[in-house]
């Protein structure tokens, strides 16, 4: 693992070094272009931080090819120079998204910046001087934000945290540690399952850990290690056998995109070593064998094993990892409860630049059965998901017109005897009063009276319409069977999407294609393959034209197929998996 970073870490550093500006007269001069963007930034995904840490990193390696390279060094240098000029007045930096002056995308890169400052500075050579004085003077600029700066994401909290204990380290500054417990005041987002805030497998989950990692260590608060080990538990049941992440019901922008386990090798790889856990150690190994490079700058996974040397030996004992379970996640958390409290909170359930995550603990089930991984969830567009060899359905999505759009289940419950699922979603539709005369405000005596100063807080609701649907999720001897209903209100036109990785083909059954390059199922046996695995499915039906539902965005590159039907509905759809591979739950 180690000779594998050192590897891919150098290939880094010349890619680092082809993007970097090197005319004086650029706005860039001395930072490196994001590949994406064309731009130059002071981020800590795509930014110029993230290539000095590889060039850190290998600078200060004796196992590099670029150890002590003064070219380099000199490279660094003009680095850390455009750093500093493009750190605004008040510490901060913008990272180029929507976050400008921001103090958690500081946060992050303050993150990566003192680990690689403490990396350098154990380096006994002169000639680093000047980029270390550049480098801490940056840091020493961001303590203002720092101690006063606020947050947007659940997440933004903990690395702030981080951030705050790496600047208590380094400056002894007592005001960072209480600005810290301010945070951890508002206590830990986490069921007793192991699932953050914003359901976020593929990013902010490890992002999460990371950084109470570094908080537990720094600030010595080592019962912040407590969440870690619980979100490090429950993704063992959450990662597909081809070491794809499930992503499918995330509450942040790696909802449904293919994310691997890389980000979560330091927290197993630190905690391997902490807890002598031969499960983390074993989950260490698998995320390992993911990373491509080290990683962006707040998470180099070299500079954490250069500044930890024992990180980089393999722990003597590894758990064989589960591949064949059944789990219910959050089956038992009191969900309702907390949800109920909003009420009380006083935010009326609006939160600005960010959102209130009230999916938050909502039931997952994961079964897997070796390649074989099925995903059943609550509070998205997607209520199933399959993985059968290398064939991906990637959702099954109900939508209606009703409340255009997709259909979120909401509850889910096993069915006796280990029967499957049985899933329920309710929505509401009404209509609004006019508002009591005593209620109207002066602008309504005028001659303009404008819709959004009317206090609709007053109307009265009349002729709410309540739709009901359900889904039973059961397996069967041979794959699994969708069994749907709905009732009222009547006529409602439905749809049921089926996105199938693009890189299968489908065959028969009896399909048209629609303007935007899906497909009606009208009848008939359809066959999804790719490679020697396939799955057939039963129950097609074209009971209306709609090729797309408003407020129902079907993904791009994938393949999806259509189901459209009215209700009332009684629908059953029968999925077979090709015979070598069966389920046999």
């Amino acid at each position: 693992m180690y000779k594998q970073l050192v590897d891919s870490n150098d290939k880094a550093v010349e890619r680092g070094l082809s993007r970097q500006v090197l005319d004086p007269n650029s706005r860039y001069y001395g930072g490196t272009i994001d590949p994406y963007t064309g731009i130059a930034w002071v981020n800590h995904t795509t930014g110029t931080p993230t290539d000095m840490c590889y060039w850190g990193a290998a600078l200060a390696n004796p196992d590099s090819i670029y150890y002590r390279n003064e070219e380099l060094l000199d490279r660094l240098l003009l680095a850390t120079e455009f750093v500093l000029r493009n750190q605004h007045e008040d510490g901060s930096i913008s990272p180029g998204w929507t976050n400008y002056h921001s103090p958690p995308d500081t946060a992050f890169v303050v993150v990566g910046y003192a680990q690689l400052y403490q990396l350098l500075q154990q380096q006994a050579w002169e000639k680093l001087q000047p980029v270390l004085d550049n480098m801490r003077l940056f840091l020493e600029r961001t303590v203002p934000v720092m101690l006063t700066g606020g947050c947007h994401t659940p997440n933004h909290r903990w690395v702030l945290c981080a951030a705050l204990g790496f600047l208590y380290q380094l400056f002894g500054l007592e005001e960072a540690v209480k600005r810290a417990e301010q945070w951890l005041a508002e206590g830990l987002d986490i069921t007793p399952d192991g699932e953050w805030t914003e359901r976020s497998n593929g990013i902010y989950n490890a992002v999460s850990d990371i950084m109470l990692i570094h908080a537990a260590r720094l600030l010595n608060r080592p019962e912040l290690l407590e969440p870690v080990r619980l979100n490090l538990r429950m993704m063992v049941y959450l990662v597909h056998p081809t070491g794809e992440i499930v992503t499918d019901y995330s509450g942040r922008q790696d909802l449904g995109s293919f994310h691997d386990l890389s980000p979560y090798y330091l927290p197993y790889a630190i905690l391997a070593r902490v807890d002598n856990d031969p499960l983390f150690a074993g989950m260490a190994n698998w995320a390992g064998n993911s990373l491509t490079d080290p990683g962006v700058c707040s998470v180099n996974a070299l500079i954490r094993l250069l500044l930890e040397p024992e990180l980089q030996q393999a722990c003597e004992v590894e758990d064989e990892l589960p591949e064949k379970y059944e789990i219910m996640l959050n089956e038992h958390f009191t969900r309702a409860g907390y949800l109920q409290q909003m009420a009380s909170a006083g935010h009326h359930g609006h939160i600005s630049h960010s959102r209130m995550h009230t999916d938050f603990g909502a039931p997952v089930a994961r079964i897997r059965s070796q390649n074989i991984s099925v995903t059943i969830m609550t509070e998205v567009p997607s209520f199933f998901a399959l993985r059968h060899g290398a064939v991906r359905l990637l959702a099954v999505q109900l939508a209606s017109y009703f409340n255009p759009g997709y259909v979120p289940m909401q509850e889910m419950t096993r069915m006796p005897a280990g029967a499957g699922y049985r899933l329920t979603g309710e929505q509401k539709k009404g209509y609004y009063a006019p508002i009591p005369a005593n209620q109207l405000p002066e602008t309504v005596r005028t001659a303009t009276s404008p819709w959004y100063v009317l206090p609709h807080q007053n109307r009265e609701l009349t002729h709410e319409q309540t739709f009901l649907t359900k889904a039973e999720v059961v397996p069967t001897e041979k794959g699994w069977r969708l069994d749907l209903s709905g009732a009222e209100p009547e006529e409602i036109m439905m749809q049921l999407s089926f996105v199938f990785g693009d890189e299968g083909e489908l065959s028969s059954g009896e399909l048209l294609e629609t303007d935007g390059g899906h497909y009606l199922w009208k009848g008939g046996t359809l066959r999804y393959s790719c490679g020697e695995d396939w799955i057939e499915l039963t129950g097609g039906e074209m009971g209306h034209l709609t090729a797309t539902v408003r407020e129902a965005k079907l993904p791009d590159k994938c393949k999806v197929v259509l189901v459209n039907f009215m209700t009332p509905f009684r629908k059953t759809i029968n999925i077979t998996l090709s015979p070598t591979m069966a389920m046999k739950l």
